[in-house]
């Protein structure tokens, strides 16, 4: 029987698909500890306090993996119903007890949990891995369904795929990945090579696009992504910007500002507000989520370099 178990949090959205997935583990000696204990949500609260006490363990450690809001807000009142320790990043705003050990262990009980700093989403967040399980608890490193946002300037292209690239060659005897959304992962080798290859994909996608001819991003979105999905619009347009940095950073790409101002669709795709897409209620996860605090006032048009 497995060491783990998954309690998801009430908040469905856009972003977090079914809802924050918490996980408490079975640490031995009567500790249990909690992975992403998610937003302030009292039932929620509840739920993660009564899964471990049905279970006749003690939550004594709190290790969140990164500070997004749909991930860390409730490590506080975890911690002072409990008495646990906060475990988070070194240069995460979170508030924590401990930071953790980059690239060494996170050790609870008779556990010992391995750290990984693991850039790209955000550039404070961490995965973990359980040898016991072999199990990875990667946040929003690597969701159970669909791919993940990188939006500058909270995350970057290049150090993601990075991240991505070293869970595949050093964790090779992983099993499972436990995401921060969505369900839990059987196969955790084929999907880290399937977030790998589609990276790859998207930027070939993107490259080819301009290999027709100079585009703004409001272009490239209808063009790679199509006009299908609207409200979708703006995070594709934060992903493509996060490979444009990337690639006009290598001298791949050139990018020059367009002297007239944004019409109202393309302010739409690269500006919006993000209350009429979901809602104030989620609002701050996707502000976070898509780097909303980055308003892009010029327009760019983008051209492979010669």
């Amino acid at each position: 029987m497995s060491r783990i178990a998954l309690v998801r949090a009430p908040n469905p959205s856009p972003m977090t698909l079914t809802g924050t997935n918490s996980h408490v583990i079975d640490a031995g000696d009567g500790e249990a500890i909690v992975i992403d204990p998610g937003p302030v949500i009292e039932r929620h609260l509840d739920a993660l306090v009564a899964n471990a006490r049905e279970r006749g363990l003690r939550i004594t450690t709190i290790a969140v993996t990164h500070g997004h809001p749909d991930h860390a807000p409730a490590a506080a009142p975890l911690a002072a119903r409990t008495g646990a320790t906060v475990w988070a990043h070194p240069n995460s705003d979170t508030p924590h007890d401990r930071a953790f050990d980059l690239d060494g262990e996170l050790r609870a009980g008779r556990s010992a949990l391995r750290v990984v700093d693991a850039p790209g989403h955000t550039f404070e967040h961490v995965v973990l891995y359980d040898p016991l399980e072999r199990a990875l608890f990667t946040g929003d490193v690597i969701l159970g369904e669909g791919p993940v946002v990188i939006a500058p300037p909270g995350g970057a292209m290049r150090p993601y795929q990075r991240t991505l690239q070293r869970l595949r060659d050093d964790f090779q005897q992983a099993q499972r990945i436990y995401g921060g959304h969505g369900p839990i992962v059987e196969d955790a080798r084929a999907k880290i090579d399937e977030y790998i290859e589609h990276r790859k994909m998207r930027e070939t996608e993107l490259i080819d696009a301009l290999a027709r001819g100079p585009m703004t991003i409001p272009q490239l979105v209808l063009a790679i992504y199509g006009s299908q999905r609207p409200m979708l619009w703006p995070a594709m347009a934060r992903q493509l910007l996060a490979y444009l940095i990337a690639l006009t950073a290598e001298g791949k790409v050139r990018a020059r500002p367009l002297d007239r101002p944004m019409t109202d669709r393309e302010n739409t795709i690269l500006n919006p507000r993000w209350e009429s897409i979901v809602g104030a209620e989620h609002a701050p996860v996707i502000a976070a989520e898509l780097g909303a605090m980055l308003k892009l006032d010029a327009l760019y048009e983008y051209r492979l370099s010669p």
